[in-house]
């Protein structure tokens, strides 16, 4: 029996594990108690890693579109096949009518995310689209009009604070998102322990609202109205920004924005009333250390980049922007910000060029995703017909599922690197499949910018990929490759440059950038390099997040925003928006056993009873004639499903809620599990059109639904 510890790579907790193997095959998988970051906590995803390596269903070699089947072909043969096709219809039609959707799982992936973007910018197309626009896009664009780059994302010190907001986000079932925190059951406790508050806003009782210290009900979609009362009398009562005043600008704009936003209309909008709203505000203000944080139920709503900005002005004007217990920058040791040499990540844009149909705009080189399809079935000059996924699964993961599948139907050439038959890489061409996560190295490039301590940790391959296996690296140098030399562009420099990124290969780069970090070079004998990871498996502690600007600023934005004009201007449609009516609204959730839409073919996670339910308010459901076990069809402005009904008082009336990530059981995928536990999916209902206007994101929390009993 061999012992290795790995960092799981599933999701962005980066709990450590301890797993044990047999030969080929994995025996135990149990959390690290050593690894600095989560110490010992592991949920019910990590051990499934087992199953996904020996998953008889996972794609062990390319498989290519022959009539209404697939069949194996040599990966030679599958790369070509995927270049023609990508080469012939730019060569017919231009270049953008390639696009590309990369998925959440290449962030995920160290090969993916330091090579798939070379992918990217070689098909040379303004179609690029990803799950940042379904996720977190709001975040990134406050923080590019605010700091001068999109990945200087704050992150809650939940370690040390006294009072911590939690508003639209699930830390016990998510373990942080934007906010790397393992064990957040024990971080929580902790706050507590200490003396402190949790305070969870959420149209929920979710698991963590049903943990903390109090839990106030929200309307969906009308957090910011809340927090803009909430900022004003912050404005007027807080601690103010004392040390950060000389490295900020626009404070009396943010003020004036603000007058508009009382507490009186703040209590209408968001169903809080007003006594509650001044309390909390109040405690914000009083609170020795104090940090606001909002996740995916404020970023996927219609006021997405709105909520954001206002979290980030209120931890300012509250005096808890980079200090102890507030909101603080992370010191990663691969810094894909600061690294110099052209691997770090572009500092951000927005409205550069908008999207052919909807004229939605640009943000960080991408476009919104919730107009992927329109680009797709609207002829023209620069229709897609021809795309290119990563890790992505859209179909079931972006708004109008349904009608993006029937979109994907009708594409000229469709390329899917992807180790799954599922229900996007079903319409494929050509599929690559890259190495199981067991398969290749593992360090956290995206989530170390995201944790609430600095930590450093590298794990090789527990397993030696099959012969002939490329790595996702190879796959995507491979197209790239292929690619150039059929537009007759493969430079001598491009050869040479290429053949460099191989060589060094995802280990090589990593071993580069920390050399270069902040824990490299300048610490001389003892600098932080691969070798010195592999010596210290369970990885190393950094320390806690610590005070940073105005340093980190200097080279982005020498001082803060605190009121971008794009903001502010959008302050006019919130006021605009019609006060809520009684139509019932539909919001997502998430499982502790669910990550997205592919894990659900491990049959010890699908266990048990059906997580994929309609939860329902008793007045709700007494006012439709729908019992608790029954079935009910759920119909928006797209779509309709059948579903399973549980009455619950865990929800704020005129909500009902979906999980994401469900909708199996279509024609021509290969999950045999997942098929059995098939679900229905929350975007057949999601709506397209219902967007952020500001940002692109879309909209998946609130849409409007009827309910009838079957």
């Amino acid at each position: 029996m061999t012992t290795h510890f790995r960092t799981c790579p599933l999701c962005e907790a980066m709990c450590g594990l301890t797993i044990e193997t047999e030969g080929a095959n994995v025996t135990s998988v149990r959390g690290d108690p050593d690894d600095p970051l989560s110490r010992g906590f592991i949920c019910p995803k990590g051990p499934a890693l087992a199953a996904v390596h020996a998953d008889p269903d996972r794609l062990r070699e390319p498989l290519r579109r022959v009539g209404d089947r697939f069949e194996p072909i040599s990966w030679d043969d599958a790369l070509d096949l995927a270049a023609d096709g990508l080469h012939r219809v730019q060569e017919r039609h231009g270049r953008d009518a390639v696009g590309i959707y990369v998925g959440n799982p290449t962030v995920h992936n160290l090969g993916a995310s330091i090579f798939i973007p070379m992918l990217m910018r070689a098909l040379r197309t303004k179609n690029k689209y990803s799950a940042t626009s379904v996720d977190q896009l709001p975040h990134h664009l406050a923080a590019h009009f605010m700091f001068g780059h999109q990945f200087l994302l704050p992150i809650p010190d939940v370690d040390r604070t006294q009072l911590f907001w939690v508003l639209g986000a699930n830390p016990l079932a998510s373990n942080g998102s934007l906010m790397s925190a393992p064990g957040m059951r024990h971080r929580l406790d902790a706050i507590r322990e200490r003396g402190g508050r949790v305070v969870v806003f959420d149209p929920r009782r979710t698991e963590t609202a049903a943990v903390a210290d109090e839990h106030v009900a929200v309307r969906p979609g009308a957090d910011a109205w809340l927090l803009a009362a909430v900022l004003k009398i912050a404005l007027e009562r807080g601690r103010g920004l004392g040390r950060l005043a000389p490295h900020t600008e626009r404070l009396g704009v943010l003020r004036d924005a603000m007058a508009p936003f009382d507490v009186a209309s703040a209590a209408a909008r968001t169903g809080v009333d007003a006594a509650t709203i001044e309390r909390l505000a109040a405690e914000l203000c009083a609170a020795d250390r104090a940090v606001v944080y909002g996740r995916m139920g404020l970023s996927t709503q219609r006021f997405g980049g709105l909520c954001q900005w206002l979290i980030t002005a209120l931890n300012f004007v509250t005096g808890n922007f980079d200090r102890e217990g507030g909101a603080m920058f992370t010191s990663p040791a691969f810094d894909a910000v600061q690294i110099p040499g052209g691997l770090g990540i572009g500092k951000g844009s927005h409205g550069r060029w908008r999207s052919r149909v909807r004229s939605m705009p640009e943000s960080n080189g991408e476009l919104p995703v919730a107009t992927l399809a329109d680009e797709i079935l609207t002829e023209g000059e620069g229709q897609i017909r021809a795309l290119v996924t990563s890790a992505g699964n859209p179909v079931l993961s972006t708004p109008n599922g349904a009608r993006l599948d029937e979109a994907l139907a009708g594409l000229e050439h469709m390329v899917c690197i992807d180790f799954y038959l599922n229900e996007t890489t079903r319409h494929a061409s050509v599929i690559l499949p890259p190495p199981s996560p067991l398969e290749r190295a593992h360090y956290d490039v995206a989530f170390q910018h995201l944790a609430v301590r600095n930590t450093a940790k590298f794990s090789d391959p527990l397993f030696e990929p099959p012969a002939g296996q490329l790595g996702d690296h190879e796959i995507a140098l491979a197209l790239v490759e292929r690619i150039e030399k059929r537009r007759g562009k493969w430079s001598l420099r491009r050869r040479v440059e290429d053949a460099a990124m191989l060589k060094l290969g995802p280990t090589g780069i990593v071993d580069l950038a920390l050399r270069q970090g902040a824990y490299g070079l300048r610490r001389g004998l003892d600098s932080l390099s691969v070798p010195k990871l592999r010596r210290h498996p369970h990885g190393i502690d950094l320390g806690p997040l610590r005070e940073t600007m105005p340093g980190i600023l200097a080279k982005w934005r020498e001082v803060v925003d605190l009121a971008p004009a794009a903001f502010v201007e959008d302050l006019d449609r919130l006021r605009a928006e019609a006060p809520a009516s009684d139509e019932l609204v539909l919001i997502g959730r998430r499982h502790l056993r669910s990550n997205n839409s592919w894990m659900h073919n491990v049959p010890k996670l699908m266990a048990g009873k059906s997580i994929c339910t309609l939860l329902i308010h008793p007045d709700d459901a007494a006012a439709r004639g729908i019992a608790d076990g029954a079935r009910a069809t759920v119909s928006s402005r797209v779509g309709a499903v059948e579903v399973d009904v549980e009455v619950t008082d865990a929800m704020m009336p005129g909500v009902v809620s979906l999980p994401h990530g469900f909708g199996h059981g279509r024609d021509s995928t290969r999950l045999k599990v997942a098929n059995a536990h098939a679900g229905v999916s929350i975007n057949d209902l999601t709506d397209e059109t219902f967007v952020d206007e500001l940002t692109g994101n879309a909209a998946l929390s609130g849409v409007p639904v009827e309910i009838a009993a079957l």
